[in-house]
Order: structure tokens, then sequence, then C-alpha cells
């Protein structure tokens, strides 16, 4: 077995002593800001998993997100027909709405992927891999140089990466799904 196979099954099942480190990390992260660029990142073995390479032009930022249920504001007067349900039902994941977050702090570079790092009381906590699409590296890199072209800038806000394409129910094909493509508006759409 590889060392990243053993990374993988530390953090699927971790011991007494990566709890106690993470306890310690999490207690760390939650004074830092909720957007933060790091050196290297958190999980090795999902990162590389994702497309991430230590090289100039690849970036990875921890995104912390507030966990909880999305309530409106209760509405004091007026007509109440349809504004009486509270709890609003997100169209997004939290980690589609972290890499969305670093997008607009980092606006210069593209995002590649992200996944789970870890969650406490009130927290997600997220990294996301990001590329710069100018960077000399990037561009000589065959499996990186797909992200330098210009119709990949903004893509995390169209709802093309993975966790975007989750959300919109576009990972299931065949059977079962014959309502997500192109979109469940569009299919909806077509059908009236």
């Amino acid at each position: 077995m590889g060392i990243y196979k053993y990374l993988r099954e530390e953090w699927k099942k971790p011991d007494e002593e990566l709890k106690g480190l993470m306890k310690e990390r999490l207690q760390q992260w939650s004074k830092e800001p909720s957007i933060l660029r790091i050196d290297r990142p958190d999980r090795l073995d999902r990162a590389r998993a994702l497309g991430y390479k230590a090289k100039k032009g690849v970036v990875v930022v921890r995104c912390r997100i507030k966990r909880g249920g999305k309530t409106r504001p209760l509405f004091k007067g007026g007509r109440k027909s349809k504004n009486r349900r509270r709890s609003l039902v997100k169209g997004k994941n939290y980690r589609w709405m972290a890499e969305e977050r670093v997008q607009r702090k980092f606006p210069n570079l593209n995002v590649l992927n992200s996944y789970w790092v870890a969650k406490d009381k009130s927290h997600y906590y997220y990294n996301v891999i990001m590329v710069d699409p100018e960077a000399n590296e990037i561009k000589n890199d065959k499996a990186l140089k797909w992200i330098t072209k210009n119709k990949h800038k903004g893509r995390v806000f169209r709802g093309k990466t993975t966790a975007g394409r989750k959300s919109r129910g576009l990972l299931n094909k065949g059977k079962g799904a014959e309502k997500v493509r192109p979109s469940k508006r569009g299919n909806l759409r077509r059908r009236k």
C-alpha cells in the first residue's frame, strides 16, 4: 500500500491521537480568518486525488462556513400568503458556498476542486484548491492546462465544479436521471 492509502484510512477511522490533534487545530482555526490561504493541504491524500500539485500556480485556501438552518425573518404585518415558511431550503450545498466565497476573495484564480476537512459545533471547514491560469507552470502542465482557457473563468458561479454539479443533480446518469439535463428548469420548459 502507498502512503496515500494509509492517510485515507487514518482519516476514515481516526485514533485518539489524531482526534486530540484535530481538537487543537479546530480551536486554532476558529480564531483565524474565515478564508485563509495555507501553505500545504490539510488532507494530502484527498488533495492529490482532486488534482493538487506542489508547484507554482497551485494555491490551497481553507474556508470556514457557518453551520445550521437558514431561517427567514418573521413578517409581523401584511398579507401572509406564502411568507409563513420560515426555513429557507437552500439550493446549494455548503461546499459549493465555500468555493464561491473563496472565488470572490481571489478573483484572479480559478477553482479546481474542494474537499471537506473538519467540523465543530458551529462551523464546517473546507479546503479549496485554486489554480493561477496565468502561471507558466500551469500552462505547461498537461493535466492542468485545460483550466487556463478563458471559458473556465468563473466556473464556480455557473455550477461547473464537482460540488456545483452534485448540487444540481448532474452526477446522476441513466435511469432515474432523465429530467436533470440540461437543467431542471430547462427540462420543465421543454415539456410545457
